[in-house]
């Protein structure tokens, strides 16, 4: 269950419709739609998880979190329709938890050891950067929803499976590169309208 382990489907009604499905055919004993519910809830879940402001290797971690807690707690689901809020809900408050572990300070007394700290943003930097990236997601809301779809998987992945995104946006292999860069100049110019690119 990894990062590269992503899809996505039409809209959040039929997200919920099919996490639902593949987990109540889990659950009775299909093992591959463990497969598939991963496939399509762990997008999803690392939206929830990166909007808490965690990295990337603290988000991956978090997303793991949430699924082997699935896993472990699956009976306690009682309406498979709901697992995929029970997901989020586990994932968020993970995320929570790591986030203000994170933010606890150590009072360190030896000045000699003050370079091995690392670097912190100051708190101007952080609202900065939270606005930035408000600003980026509701530019990125305003683009057509096939640019939406293939900006987010590009964006998720570090190497991304251009057949199956094909697939999944119905185009071309060879159409996914300049697609991809026509998106991010409307993109950019949706950005730069707003004052965001600034």
């Amino acid at each position: 269950m990894t990062m590269q382990d992503t899809g996505t489907t039409e809209d959040p009604a039929s997200v919920w419709d099919a996490a639902g499905t593949s987990f109540a055919r889990w659950r009775a004993g299909d093992p591959a739609a463990l497969d598939e519910l991963v496939k399509v809830m762990s997008p999803i879940l690392w939206h929830v998880v990166r909007a808490t402001g965690l990295s990337r290797e603290q988000s991956e971690d978090v997303v793991q979190t949430a699924w082997l807690a699935l896993v472990r707690n699956a009976q306690s689901v009682g309406d498979p329709q709901a697992v995929a809020r029970w997901l989020c809900t586990t994932a968020r408050r993970e995320a929570w938890r790591v986030s203000k572990s994170a933010s606890r300070s150590t009072v360190v007394e030896d000045d000699a050891l003050e370079w091995h700290l690392p670097h912190e943003a100051s708190p101007e930097s952080a609202v900065v950067l939270s606005d930035e990236q408000a600003r980026l997601w509701e530019s990125l809301g305003q683009l057509p929803e096939r640019c939406q779809k293939l900006l987010r998987i590009v964006a998720m992945e570090p190497r991304p499976d251009y057949a199956r995104i094909a697939g999944e946006l119905k185009m071309p292999i060879g159409s996914i590169g300049p697609t991809r860069g026509r998106c991010l100049d409307k993109l950019r110019h949706e950005l730069e309208r707003t004052g965001a690119g600034r």
